[in-house]
């Protein structure tokens, strides 16, 4: 498993996951860097919450596509595809890309919490679980509005998906799947503690917000005390 042209894709999946497409596009559009507002996390939702949806859909979008790029790179290798060794190359990949969303080269180290990222290599590995995860993400938001408790239910239920509806075989995979739904509760430990105590903040990601009005003081006060849901 281990070699030069692995190590190599490990690599690109880090540099992949760590391009802070937040930071970037909050600085070049808006002059803005969104790690200094809301929740401090380079992630679509402090994107969302900051600066709006014209800014926080394309962050969205990128990171997905950083997530599913950085496991597709697993194409590149000499590995059948669906092979023990192909599958854990992907998962590997997949890890490599989510140390460097939260942990990026380019934004000092300083990212957020990847599960839009999470999303796109989901969808990479196994689109089915993934159509189905989306589906459990969207009806939990729709009845609830929080993001928080979206996140950390799909996430826990995503084990479930693999082992029992798909009947997965790959044990990698399997450890794989459970330890998203670890990192998920680990991330959100503070989103938690507010549902429990009733209060956490619901979802605003379509507020509408002028492209060059900066965030108020006002939502600044707001948004400190919160983390960011899909960061």
């Amino acid at each position: 498993m281990i070699s030069v042209s692995n190590i190599s894709f490990l690599i690109a999946a880090y540099l992949i996951g760590s391009v802070p497409s937040a930071v970037w596009i909050g600085k070049y559009f808006y002059n803005i860097d969104v790690r200094e507002y809301g929740s401090g996390n380079a992630g679509s939702t402090n994107v969302f919450r900051v600066l709006g949806k014209k800014a926080g859909i394309p962050v969205l979008i990128i990171d997905i596509l950083k997530g599913f790029a950085a496991v597709s790179i697993a194409y590149l290798s000499n590995y059948q595809n669906g092979s023990n060794q192909f599958i854990n190359l992907q998962l590997v990949l997949a890890m490599a890309s989510l140390v460097g969303h939260i942990f990026p080269i380019f934004a000092s180290f300083r990212g957020g919490k990847g599960i839009a990222s999470l999303l796109g290599i989901i969808i990479a590995i196994h689109p089915y679980a993934a159509l189905i995860s989306i589906a459990i993400f969207m009806t939990v938001l729709l009845i609830s509005s929080y993001v928080s408790l979206a996140s950390i239910i799909t996430a826990v239920i995503f084990p479930i998906i693999i082992i029992f509806v798909f009947k997965t075989k790959a044990p990698s995979l399997i450890i794989f799947s459970i330890l998203i739904a670890i990192l998920v509760i680990i991330t959100h430990q503070k989103n938690i503690e507010r549902l429990i105590r009733r209060q956490e903040s619901k979802s605003k990601l379509l507020k509408k917000r002028k492209p060059t009005e900066k965030p108020s003081e006002e939502l600044i006060e707001e948004q400190m005390e919160m983390d960011a849901d899909l960061d």
